[in-house]
Order: C-alpha cells, then sequence, then structure tokens
C-alpha cells in the first residue's frame, strides 16, 4: 500500500511535466525493487526511491533546491519523518543546501544514517536520466556535462565527491555480501 501511494505521488507530479525525471526515478525504483527482499527496511527505500526527486516537480518547487522542496511536502501531506529526512538528504544535497545558503533549511529535517540511506545514494547516483543502469564514474560525468561549471550543482560536487563515493562504496559492499553483487 505505501509504495503504491509512493510510486502514484511520484507520477502525478514527474510523469507528464517532467518525462525524463519520471524515467529516472522509475529506473532508481525498480532496482530498488530487486533489493527489497534482502533488506530490513526494504519497503522504506523503494519509497525512498519513488519520492527521492518529487520536488523537482512545478507545482511543489518554492525554493527550487528539489530535495528540499520534496522533504517540505512530504512533511506536509505527513510521511514520516525517517522518508523525510531520506528525500531531504540524498544523495549529498547538504553540500548543495550549503553552495545555496540553504542548509538551515534542510536541517529542519534529519539526515539518516545508515544503509538504507546509502543504497538510495547508490542506486540514484549509478541510475542514467533516462533509468539506465550506469557506472558511479560515468553519472558523475554525466552530471558535470549537463550542468555549466557556476551552477551550484557543479561547485557542490567536488566538495561531495568523499561523501557520495562512501555511500557508493558501503552500498557496494552490502550488495556484494548478500550476493547482488552486478545484479542491480
Amino acid at each position: 500500500m505505501v509504495l503504491d501511494a509512493a510510486r502514484s505521488v511520484a507520477e502525478r507530479h514527474l510523469a507528464e511535466a517532467l518525462p525524463r525525471r519520471w524515467n529516472h526515478v522509475q529506473g532508481v525504483a525498480t532496482r530498488a525493487e530487486v533489493i527489497r527482499p534482502h533488506l530490513d527496511g526494504g519497503p522504506v527505500l523503494v519509497a525512498a526511491c519513488w519520492l527521492h526527486d518529487v520536488g523537482y516537480a512545478p507545482d511543489l518547487g518554492a525554493t527550487r533546491f528539489h530535495p528540499l522542496d520534496g522533504a517540505r511536502a512530504l512533511r506536509d501531506w505527513g510521511a514520516d519523518e525517517l522518508m523525510c529526512g531520506l528525500v531531504a538528504f540524498h544523495s549529498a544535497a547538504a553540500h548543495e543546501a550549503d553552495v545555496l545558503g540553504l542548509l538551515d533549511e534542510l536541517r529542519a529535517f534529519d539526515d539518516p544514517q545508515g544503509l538504507v540511506r546509502d543504497l538510495l545514494w547508490y542506486l540514484d547516483m549509478t541510475t542514467s536520466p533516462d533509468g539506465d543502469r550506469v557506472s558511479f564514474d560515468d553519472r558523475m560525468a554525466e552530471v558535470r556535462e549537463r550542468y555549466p561549471a557556476e551552477h551550484y550543482v557543479s561547485r557542490a560536487l567536488n566538495g561531495s565527491m568523499a561523501d557520495r563515493r562512501g555511500a557508493v562504496d558501503r552500498a557496494e559492499s552490502w550488495l556484494s555480501s548478500v550476493g547482488l553483487a552486478g545484479q542491480v
């Protein structure tokens, strides 16, 4: 039920308005479904994957910083604080918030540490804009190509690489430990 609701929310806000973003979200969530049976908290991961980019929706963009806008919308809709925090801080969002001067606003949410967070980051940062599985290095290169050097994403990327790489390494280690290396 929760997963259907998460998918429905994401689809309603992204499918028509931002079809390429919707493709990315579908790719991230589809990969999370492979992990779900192997993970305590699997449904939380899948729901977060459906919802992680909902803040890009034009009707939700108060700050135009999608992790914050998405987390605020989820809180307004009654989502639990874990889900709000996963969306708020996904994929090194704190570094981008700092560049934008929005770190205090982002800190209205808790940054959930742990495996679910690392897997969300991993899945997001190894899924192309079109929803295909790609390497972390290829995805980071694609991000650098997509955003000009002066854009906040590009400015924050260099400072966040150690955090990003750490999450990817921890996720890949766990995936290997449960026999899912190369399958997700």
